[in-house]
């Protein structure tokens, strides 16, 4: 009899049996570090950057950051949703997907999700959603490498003014 394994998507129980385990959680460890920085860093520039636009954020560039939430304040919901279609056009994944607002479970208004993300709910890879309703905020996250969240940012800021 073959017993079955709980799993999660992401571990790499998906992948097959020939794939180490210790391997992946090594590489894990190794690369945690970097990935980090670069969410940090995309926050950091996306912070900067809308802020010398206009735009009310939190945290400001300059202040200590807690962990790798940047909210932005874009005032209307046609700017938060052009946004978030921005970030998610300039995705490694999905990039061609049009992301739109929609009713989700625990919100009372229509929410939009941006996430073209390898790893499906991943709070580190580059991603933002927010309600629709005022002041429109977004909440943006991650980038698993700089220069693709600089990428996404820019997208994001191209599509607001298109």
């Amino acid at each position: 009899m073959c017993a079955e394994r709980l799993t999660s998507p992401g571990i790499g129980k998906e992948i097959g049996p020939s794939l180490n385990q210790n391997t992946l959680l090594i590489k894990g460890l190794f690369f945690a570090p970097s990935v980090v920085a670069s969410s940090v860093k995309t926050m950091i520039f996306a912070s900067r950057i809308l802020e010398k636009l206009g735009y009310n954020v939190e945290p400001k560039y300059n202040e200590k950051r807690a962990d790798i939430v940047q909210t932005v304040n874009l005032g209307t919901e046609e700017k938060l949703i052009k946004f978030c279609q921005g970030i998610q056009a300039g995705s490694p994944i999905d990039s061609d997907v049009l992301p739109y607002p929609g009713d989700m479970g625990g919100y009372e208004d229509k929410v939009i999700m941006a996430a073209g993300t390898f790893t499906q709910g991943s709070t580190i890879e580059l991603s933002c959603d927010g309600p629709l309703r005022e002041p429109y905020i977004a909440y943006m996250q991650g980038g698993l490498t700089y220069e693709y969240g600089k990428l996404g940012i820019l997208k994001a800021i191209e599509n607001m003014q298109k």
